[in-house]
């Protein structure tokens, strides 16, 4: 009954959180329709497009609070944020100046991986769903590492705007954030029940030891994927300093969790997760794991 009313709870969150961020993505149709019918040939045309998003956008905040209340409203209203984001990834790359194109790449990208991890999540583990499943609040550094690769963007865009116009650095990092998307989300199809989000420091009912699949490739193919989704974004950036800057940081942080993870994991499955350690690497370069003699 509890596992009923578990799926039942993330079918209707899902729902919510498609249908707000349809809506959010909604302001791209006003958007180029604006563009069209006006043609946005001066400021003054530019203006009127904008106005017409920003009420299309009010309209649908009040369309949100009489539809959704409480929980399903804060699902609602991060769900819309991340298609307001997604539409304006498309509309900058429409339609901005060319050392502004592939920003226009990177936050498609940054708003369907956040908003993907959520409907995952709805899909697998049921039971784990919870706001936080966005992965909007992840962590003061994953913010400061955002706002970071923003700076840098913008002041080589200003200063250096050539940097910004290599396509094929651009599209090599949008081919890797691809890939990470794939490899995170099928860890995540073939771990099911078992994938979640925080380090779990109890042994669930649900909880099995995953290893086929992807996971007989690599023992962390969800962190895998989600470095190489990390770095991939500031390649489409052309981010060189934030580039580096993120390798180190994100090697650091899986590194640490790895470790922690792992302690647990030989805690919960004793030798069994001792034998799938001999026979599988993390996936992650130069990172071991909890055991010390791993092969790779």
């Amino acid at each position: 009954m509890l596992v009923t009313s578990a799926a039942e709870s993330a079918r209707s969150a899902r729902n919510v959180s498609l249908v707000s961020f349809s809506l959010g993505l909604g302001v791209l149709i006003i958007s180029l329709l604006g563009e069209r019918c006006l043609g946005v040939i001066n400021a003054l045309d530019l203006q009127y497009a904008v106005i017409a998003s920003v009420c299309y956008l009010a309209v649908v905040l009040v369309l949100l609070m009489f539809m959704f209340r409480g929980p399903s409203f804060q699902i609602a209203i991060r769900a819309c944020f991340l298609g307001v984001v997604f539409a304006l990834g498309v509309i900058v790359t429409l339609l901005a100046v060319s050392n502004w194109t592939v920003f226009g790449w990177y936050l498609c990208v940054l708003s369907f991986f956040h908003f993907s991890e959520y409907v995952c999540t709805s899909l697998y583990n049921a039971k784990s769903l919870s706001l936080q499943s966005f992965l909007l609040d992840h962590s003061l550094a994953y913010h400061i590492a955002a706002m970071a690769s923003w700076v840098e963007y913008t002041l080589q865009a200003v200063l250096l705007p050539g940097m910004k116009q290599c396509i094929w650095v651009s599209g090599s990092g949008l081919a890797l954030c691809i890939v990470g998307e794939f490899l995170r989300k099928l860890a995540m199809f073939t771990a099911g029940k078992s994938f979640n989000h925080n380090i779990q420091y109890r042994k669930d009912e649900s909880h099995v030891l995953v290893t086929q699949g992807i996971y007989a490739w690599c023992r962390h193919p969800s962190y895998v994927g989600w470095f190489l989704w990390s770095v991939g974004t500031q390649l489409i950036l052309c981010n060189p300093l934030c580039f580096i800057a993120y390798i180190l940081a994100s090697w650091q942080f899986f590194n640490e969790r790895i470790q922690d993870e792992e302690m647990l994991l030989i805690n919960f499955f004793g030798e069994h997760y001792i034998d799938y350690q001999d026979r599988v690497c993390t996936g992650l370069p130069f990172i071991h794991g909890y055991k010390m003699h791993a092969r790779c």
